[in-house]
């Protein structure tokens, strides 16, 4: 992983001051008139995310000034390592309300550049730990959010099956986690039909990969990831526009991966089991068609109303198998239905439980780590949409509406543990904005991460 951008400490670290809107005037006021008249010439009132460069006499930059508005959290921030100069800053004054090692998170997102195939401008300006801030904890939750970004931001042809297998291995390898890998025609041989009929058509392999930790007494969690690493559509092809960025239908099993990563690199105690189900929903002669009856691993039989609607296929027969451990936790992650960006727009992933007492968890982790998510109902009314004459059921719901709780509700089918949540996650920020550099985006992790924390830590 590329070097995080914090320091210890530096004699030369330039001071930020990070201060909001309504406290500006108090502020302002008591430093010196050259400040002052500096300020109102460049109109800075600490309005949200402006960020204020004050000059030495010898040209260098003596302090930063830095608005944080009056409604901002903390992942604010992040702005700060997205725009200031190369150099080592410091924290001098920040709301109090702004806890230490959230910002020190908040400025690691901030940094994030994917440079694999163009340079970054500049190298990213470095943080010295803020007073009080658990930096290794910090470490570990940049980590893993830019690890989930790197994979979803890598393209198809450097992304296909095999290197996403090779990325989750090499994850095992530095945790000390085994991984085993069913491939190709063994996922009918062990019994993995969804999944193998998804991916057959592509020239890469489809793959079940499963990685496990931890001690064998432990609880158990279930992480699984929805790792289509390019959707097509399959035979119900998607036009362009739809297709352009289906590099990131992988995107639930880099969470679910990253996510592994930093359960495992925290050491928590937990029996820990990372399902990948990896394919690439591609077209040619031995495509699964619309119409097509197959079975399941449950042995649930599933019509295919549209081949597009592959996601919940391959998460099927995953959360079938992760469901047979009978983990105390399960979780899965997918950039699932378009339906849940209507509903909630690209910044606010929607969660699905039937477990009261885990969507609360949900919810107060949400806010305690600024990681936006909302949950959604498990509406059983519709569930009889999915219902079909020669199968068990189909792979969609009713029409155009409600396209995401029809993937949940799909996805429940398979499940028979009571705590499970499922994220319809995008995966993606499709515009700048403080914390979150436009690309790959990790969404729903830190909320994650502090579920299973409180749960099981």
């Amino acid at each position: 992983m590329t070097n995080l951008p914090f320091i210890i400490d530096s004699a030369n670290a330039v001071p930020i001051h990070a201060i909001r809107a309504a406290d500006w005037k108090g502020w302002i006021e008591r430093h010196s008139e050259t400040l002052r008249r500096l300020a109102t010439a460049l109109d800075f009132q600490a309005q949200n995310a402006r960020i204020m460069l004050a000059p030495a006499t010898d040209g260098s930059i003596e302090r930063v000034l830095f608005g944080v508005g009056d409604k901002a959290n903390v992942n604010v921030m992040g702005a700060l390592a997205q725009h200031l100069p190369a150099g080592d800053y410091r924290i001098a004054f920040a709301p109090r309300e702004f806890d230490a090692t959230s910002i020190a998170v908040a400025w690691g997102l901030g940094a994030y550049a994917f440079d694999r195939y163009k340079k970054r401008k500049r190298p990213a300006p470095r943080l010295v730990a803020p007073e009080g801030a658990d930096m290794e904890e910090a470490g570990r939750i940049v980590e893993a959010s830019w690890l989930a970004r790197d994979l979803v931001n890598t393209p198809t042809n450097d992304m296909g099956p095999e290197a996403l297998h090779a990325a989750a291995a090499k994850v095992a390898r530095e945790c000390g986690a085994e991984i085993e890998a069913i491939v190709g025609d063994d996922l009918l041989k062990q019994n993995y039909p969804l999944l193998h009929a998804v991916g057959r058509a592509a020239a890469e392999a489809p793959r079940l990969l499963h990685l496990s930790w931890g001690a064998e007494d432990a609880p158990r969690v279930a992480l699984v990831g929805k790792g289509i690493t390019f959707d097509t559509g399959g035979l119900d092809i998607k036009p362009a526009a739809g297709m352009r960025m289906m590099k990131k239908d992988m995107g639930g099993a880099a969470h679910a991966l990253a996510l592994g990563q930093l359960v495992m690199q925290s050491k928590l105690n937990v029996r820990l089991d990372v399902f990948l189900a990896v394919a690439e929903n591609s077209i040619a002669s031995n495509a699964f068609r619309p119409g097509d009856v197959i079975a399941s691993r449950k042995g649930l039989t599933v019509e295919i109303d549209n081949t597009d609607a592959e996601g919940r296929l391959v998460l099927a027969d995953a959360l079938t198998r992760a469901c047979e451990d009978q983990p105390a936790l399960l979780l899965d992650f997918a950039t699932l239905t378009g339906a849940a960006r209507t509903a909630l727009g690209p910044d606010i992933p929607p969660f699905y439980t039937g477990e009261e007492a885990l969507a609360a968890e949900f919810a107060a982790a949400s806010l305690a780590a600024n990681d936006p998510i909302w949950r959604m109902p498990l509406w059983d009314a519709y569930d009889g949409d999915m219902d079909t004459p020669i199968a068990d059921l189909k792979n969609t719901g009713d029409g155009a509406m409600a396209g995401s709780i029809y993937g949940a509700l799909f996805l429940r089918r398979f499940v028979t543990v009571p705590a499970w949540a499922h994220f319809d996650i995008f995966a993606w920020a499709p515009k700048e904005k403080p914390g979150r550099p436009q690309g790959g985006e990790a969404q729903a992790l830190r909320a994650s991460y502090r579920v299973i924390k409180a749960r099981f830590g």
